[in-house]
């Protein structure tokens, strides 16, 4: 791992992080020139953000001093700052003489987390244009025909297209190698840490800030081991442009590390939602009429920082939280509540071999991991938590996998016999 100032001495790093002796901008530089002497095909995922910025800032010009093309993915999820758009535009602009656009506008099924009733909502759906946020990008590269690639089909999900466009990318140029820059960063999260140091993927070359994807596509992350101090640093002293809805977010008392870009209805993006709210009032109009729910979401990110944490919930009077928990699942639409089942089966299940036989547990109790109790069951379904991550689930992978845990599910639940779950 670099150091992590782009100049200067490196700050001191953890008992986990080993240096380089580099400071983390000359790193970067050095991956993406090996990515390119590597690959005959090179193309960078952009997102708008501020990490994908400085990664494309960085690929483009390593691809004008080699005199080599550069791929540009732009995956629009439809729900956008203007600001953004506006970059997008600036920066396709400024480095038109090497990049090849591709810049996608179409169909995916996204997540919705602030609503049991639609769990998730599908961009650019043209069955329903009449309430899109906003209409398709004013750009000769914007892909909106479902035609365009042939593996793609309308409502297939952002984590499924990815890949395959690699893969697309590569048949086009004849099978050659093909990589992927992508500027995530292990300070993140641990989900983006594990993703580079996961000691059992496929690398190229043995180089572990890379990931085969198949047989001749592979992702790079240059800048995995910047901080979001040095993606600023790099802004100021670089002069290069960035996306100024950064600033807005800063003005709104926003820091720079929860600062971030993505679709406004996901798990962890709707603590930002009423970010729209503040930032752009005209793009909020549009946002909050785009899926069910998205109004009491920002409402409450806005009055507890958190959807999913700190909102208090009570019990009706006579009841109990299982109680209510089997209130609550037959008020549901019935596809939603088999799914809560599910979890809820998960959950005991996990408890059963954990001191609680039977999957009997306390009735009220503390909201903590280490508690298991109905009133934290009660709190997923009441906070829209669809994935039941306050429970410690993760979402699954692709609808694939989601189709196949419902259908192992169905007879697991059906062995196990737990109350409040069949």
């Amino acid at each position: 791992m670099a150091g992590q100032q782009p100049v200067g001495a490196a700050r001191p790093l953890s008992r986990t992080k080993r240096g380089l002796g580099i400071d983390v901008l000359t790193a970067a530089q050095r991956r993406i020139r090996r990515v390119f002497d590597d690959f005959p095909v090179v193309y960078t995922s952009f997102s708008g953000g501020k990490d994908s910025g400085v990664l494309l800032e960085l690929a483009a010009r390593e691809a004008r001093a080699r005199g080599r093309r550069l791929g540009v993915l732009i995956v629009d999820l439809e729900a956008q700052y203007q600001h953004t758009i506006d970059y997008l535009h600036a920066m396709l602009e400024r480095h038109a003489d090497v990049l090849d656009v591709y810049w996608v506008a179409l169909p995916l099924s996204l997540r919705n987390a602030v609503s049991q009733f639609q769990p998730q909502w599908r961009c650019w759906d043209p069955e329903v244009r009449e309430m899109w946020v906003r209409d398709f990008p004013d750009h000769p590269g914007v892909i909106t025909d479902p035609a365009f690639f042939d593996f793609f089909t309308p409502g297939m999900e952002f984590e499924e297209f990815t890949p395959e466009f690699g893969r697309w990318l590569s048949e086009r140029h004849n099978g050659r190698m093909t990589a992927c820059l992508v500027g995530i960063r292990s300070d993140e999260s641990i989900n983006r840490y594990r993703t580079i140091a996961r000691r059992d993927k496929h690398r190229h070359d043995d180089l572990p800030w890379t990931t085969r994807i198949s047989n001749t596509v592979y992702n790079g992350y240059p800048i995995y081991d910047w901080r979001t101090e040095d993606i600023w640093r790099f802004y100021g002293k670089e002069r290069v442009p960035y996306n100024v809805i950064y600033d807005l977010m800063h003005r709104a008392g926003v820091s720079i590390h929860q600062a971030r870009l993505c679709q406004p209805y996901g798990d962890d993006q709707r603590q930002g939602l009423w970010l729209f709210h503040v930032l752009e009032p005209l793009t909020w109009s549009r946002v909050v009429a785009r899926v069910h729910g998205a109004n009491f979401g920002a409402r409450y990110a806005r009055e507890t920082g958190n959807i999913l944490g700190r909102i208090q919930i009570t019990c009706p009077e006579g009841m109990t939280w299982e109680e209510y928990v089997q209130a609550l699942l037959a008020d549901m639409r019935p596809a939603e509540a088999e799914h809560y089942r599910d979890k809820i089966a998960q959950f005991l299940r996990w408890y059963d071999s954990r001191g609680y036989p039977g999957g009997i547990i306390p009735d009220d109790g503390p909201m903590t991991k280490e508690a298991p109790n109905w009133k934290r069951i009660a709190k997923m379904i009441l906070t829209y938590d669809y994935w039941g991550k306050g429970l410690s689930f993760a979402p699954p992978a692709s609808s694939k996998s989601l189709k196949a845990h419902r259908d192992k599910m169905a007879i697991r639940r059906r062995e196990w016999g737990y109350r409040g779950t069949l």
